[in-house]
């Protein structure tokens, strides 16, 4: 069985950091360079960026600043944000990213998905998908930061990203975004068991239980949390050692070894 990772995701908008409910991303919580150097030593196995005003601006991320953040990223760095062509996928890739999210342009660009896992393999690419829960119980997919609704059944189009060479889902709960009240385990069940890559939970974690209850319930890969981490003073190091303590493999890193060594 893989050992199960834990991920800080870091919202990147204009000069800093940003933290919000519901994809409100209105507080900011710092600059991501000291951030990534806190993590650096907090026993985290990655970190995902994502730039989230960059697809409403109609840009990429800033390729100078990625490539000074990754330098003094140890961890596999996944960038995301204004994702929408190959050579965007490459200039991340060699700027110092070792895994892009892609999202919005997936829906736009039918053979985007297909394309960058041809050219760079699966395990660079990780598909997003935020998700909002109709009355019914319905799960839709929304793009452009989860402002606009695509029609599209979440779990035929994670099917259909795994179909597409996707190594993986980044699958958010928009309306738990933030909230720290837990993730949405029907939304991360049902996706993790119609697909058969990783599958990493997000959107909602702010107990370590939560962690827990997204790979014993809900059958996730990885657990992703931004707000817990930024807001409280629960550790990555804390979170693997509750657990392990449940059962879960977990990876521990090993001091002074760097990403690629």
């Amino acid at each position: 069985m893989l050992k199960v990772r834990v991920i800080p995701t870091l919202l990147w908008k204009g000069p800093g950091l940003v933290k919000g409910i519901g994809f409100d991303s209105w507080r900011r919580i710092g600059t991501v360079m000291p951030a990534i150097k806190v993590y650096n030593a907090r026993d985290v196995d990655e970190l995902i960026l994502l730039d989230i005003s960059a697809t409403g601006e109609n840009r990429i991320p800033d390729l100078d600043a990625i490539n000074e953040l990754a330098s003094e990223c140890f961890v596999p760095l996944t960038v995301g944000g204004g994702v929408h062509d190959i050579n965007t996928v490459r200039n991340l890739l060699r700027a110092g990213a070792d895994k892009v999210a892609i999202n919005t342009a997936a829906y736009e660009y039918p053979d985007f998905i297909r394309a960058a896992s041809n050219l760079f393999g699966a395990q660079c690419v990780v598909a997003s998908i935020d998700a909002k829960r109709h009355s019914d119980g319905h799960y839709e997919c929304f793009s452009h930061s989860g402002n606009v609704a695509t029609g599209r059944d979440v779990v035929q189009h994670a099917k259909w990203l795994e179909e597409q060479g996707a190594g993986e889902i980044l699958i958010t709960s928009v309306e738990r975004d933030g909230t720290m009240q837990g993730y949405d385990l029907d939304l991360i069940r049902a996706v993790a068991r119609n697909v058969r890559i990783p599958v990493i939970a997000s959107g909602g974690a702010g107990q370590f239980s939560d962690f827990v209850a997204a790979i014993k319930e809900a059958d996730a890969s990885a657990v992703a949390a931004a707000s817990m981490f930024h807001f409280t003073e629960r550790t990555p190091s804390e979170a693997k050692a509750f657990m392990a303590d449940n059962g879960i493999a977990v990876r521990h890193s090993v001091p002074g070894v760097l990403r690629g060594s």
